[in-house]
């Protein structure tokens, strides 16, 4: 689904990324781990196109390498960001309704949002500038699979979230695989990263130090404390 080869990418004159490389397989999760400021984010925005890059992002069998953001979201890439972009002026349901493409019925619509987030019907009417950072993060995840994306990339989901919220994102997560739908997954908590995910990726200073499954990555002492760990 997608493919990322010797991804570079700079801020300025500021090398900020030294050859990246993963891959995202059809209605997989996959996890890329690792501290702030290790280039995570800016992995995601030069995906999407959003800063400067060199390398080759390879997204459906196409390359999408320098195409402009509008369409690679076109083509299918969802982007839920770190800092939950929502319009806070507009009422729930019409933050939803901006998040449709105009495209052929997808598979996702108001009922499955509601479903999913509970709380959002019952905020339906309310300006989104007055939701809490929970229910925020809610509307930004609901959002974004309004445009029936075939791969969604998620900063950070959990991020200052209860642990009920936490297990409400999981369920999430895993209700979008069940419906074959791809993501990469941007996180720091370790936990949920190893729950949910088929294969991860741990980042530092720009550049992979590991690849692996749940399983090699538990078994990995050195990796996690070194890399993951306070």
């Amino acid at each position: 689904m997608l493919s990322v080869e010797n991804l570079q990418a700079y801020y300025g004159k500021s090398h900020v990324l030294h050859g990246v490389d993963l891959v995202v397989g059809e209605g997989e999760i996959v996890s890329l781990l690792g501290r702030n400021g290790v280039g995570r984010s800016t992995t995601a925005k030069a995906i999407l196109g959003l800063v400067d890059c060199t390398g080759r992002v390879v997204f459906k069998g196409r390359d999408v390498t320098g195409w402009p953001t509008y369409r690679i979201a076109s083509a299918g890439l969802g982007y839920v960001p770190e800092s939950r972009d929502i319009f806070p002026t507009l009422t729930v349901a019409e933050n939803l309704t901006l998040g449709l493409k105009g495209r052929r019925p997808g598979r996702w619509g108001f009922d499955d949002m509601y479903r999913l987030f509970p709380r959002l019907r019952e905020r339906e009417r309310t300006l989104a500038g007055v939701l809490s950072g929970g229910e925020q993060q809610m509307l930004t995840l609901a959002r974004t699979m309004m445009g029936d994306p075939d791969l969604v990339i998620i900063d950070e989901p959990t991020e200052g979230l209860a642990p009920k919220l936490v297990a409400l994102v999981a369920d999430f997560l895993e209700a979008l695989q069940a419906r074959g739908i791809s993501v990469l997954l941007i996180e720091q908590k370790l936990t949920i990263a190893l729950d949910v995910s088929q294969r991860l990726y741990v980042m530092g200073h720009g550049h992979m130090v590991f690849a692996g499954t749940p399983e090699e990555l538990r078994g990995n002492r050195l990796v996690r404390q070194e890399w993951l760990e306070v």
